[in-house]
């Protein structure tokens, strides 16, 4: 660590991220850290580079995915992994989420709303965004929404495993523990919908076929598991940090509130400022050239998603929270050719961005219908929490009943 580079590791570093990002964009492109045994990128170009150029693979994820998901998509590489994101992917998109999902979204977002709209007061990162997501997932998988707080607590476990940056023993146990249980939730779950398919994507998943290939049933579960954790955290943070953008900023949530064809400018605004994951791993196959310096063959690079953000190089002004800017583009921001890095790029971007999409549309169309006149809580000021993940912890507001 050289002197004046803030801690990863540190509570200075967990308190704000985006001064020491400042400082290692500056001073410490290229970093080596002890603690976590990781080089570590933080200037857009480097991170775009990282999601890119297929030098910079997925094995990291052996040990820091599949101890807790079992074997994911998101390890495969080559025909492999074309063919098993062919089998998923036309689930989150076009005809498919509209048709079939779209409903789930809405009624899921209504059935929160009506707990608290009558009551003045909600807060809206404990009664809508952690329970939003996975409803939606559970629905979309057909499973059993009774087990609502089973799945909340596995998704927590395992997002905690994967940012188990100082490799405390107590995460590591519990993300394993999840693995064996969710397992043993949803093998036979698996297996009986291969006997008795019916129109969820669980279904779906088991009956899909591309050249005669087919996912096991361990493939299924691992997906799931992965589903569950990608699919609620990022979701959940996103919605809690947009309202609390949008509540801080009130010139910004009024011309949203008066033009909803802004919430996609919303919503990609903060992905770019408050992303709901901070950094991603990737392991180099050969010696790379990167960031003003060497990473090694099979090291461990964690690229900053929060530091290339808000890369000055990159955007305007990129301290400032601006729904309106010029130097991002909404209309690309939920695909591949995103100029933010909150889903990744390249091979493995995120192959839900269109459903949070949908979910972050219907979700704040819905809150901004019922609840007029909203406003932070009296002596509430917003604050993010976490290092891999990043968020807020509460969100009371109060609006008109």
């Amino acid at each position: 660590m050289s002197t004046g580079t803030p801690d990863i590791l540190s509570a200075e570093f967990a308190a704000d991220p985006y001064g020491a990002y400042a400082v290692l964009r500056e001073e410490a492109p290229l970093l080596w850290h002890e603690g976590m045994q990781s080089y570590i990128v933080s200037r857009y170009e480097d991170v775009e580079r990282v999601f890119k150029d297929q030098v910079f693979t997925t094995a990291n994820y052996d040990w820091q995915l599949e101890p807790v998901h079992g074997k994911t998509i998101l390890q495969l590489s080559g025909r492999e992994h074309s063919v098993r994101r062919a089998l998923v992917a036309p689930a989150f998109r076009g005809s498919e989420l509209e048709q079939k999902f779209l409903p789930v979204i809405e009624s899921n977002a209504r059935e929160l709303i009506d707990g608290f709209r009558g009551r003045g007061t909600a807060d809206l990162v404990e009664e809508f965004a952690t329970r939003f997501p996975i409803g939606v997932i559970v629905d979309m998988l057909g499973l059993d929404k009774a087990d609502h707080a089973r799945f909340q607590k596995w998704y927590t476990s395992i997002i905690a495993f994967l940012g188990n940056l100082s490799q405390d023993p107590d995460v590591t146990a519990s993300g394993l523990r999840t693995k064996e249980e969710f397992a043993e939730y949803m093998i036979p779950i698996v297996r009986a919908r291969r006997e008795n398919p019916g129109d969820d994507l669980l279904s779906t998943l088991v009956t899909a076929e591309i050249d005669g290939e087919t996912m096991s049933d361990e493939d299924v579960k691992a997906f799931c598991s992965l589903l569950l954790a990608a699919g609620g955290e990022t979701t959940d943070k996103a919605i809690g940090s947009l309202f609390a953008l949008l509540l801080q900023h009130p010139e910004q949530l009024q011309a949203v509130r008066d033009d909803r064809t802004l919430i996609p400018q919303a919503f990609a605004e903060t992905l770019r400022f408050a992303p709901p994951v901070h950094m991603i791993m990737r392991q180099p196959a050969e010696d790379v050239e990167i960031g003003g310096g060497t990473v090694p063959a099979g090291s461990t690079l964690t690229a900053l998603i929060g530091a290339a953000n808000r890369d000055e190089r990159r955007y305007k002004n990129p301290d400032a929270f601006d729904i309106f800017r010029d130097d991002l583009n909404a209309k690309n921001a939920f695909s591949a050719a995103a100029d933010h890095m909150a889903f990744a790029l390249g091979r493995h971007f995120c192959v839900g961005a269109l459903l949070a999409k949908s979910e972050i549309e219907v979700g704040v169309n819905q809150l901004l219908d019922a609840l007029p006149n909203l406003r932070l809580a009296d002596g509430h000021t917003p604050a993010e929490k976490g290092v891999f993940t990043r968020g807020q912890a509460a969100l009371p507001v109060v609006f008109d009943a």
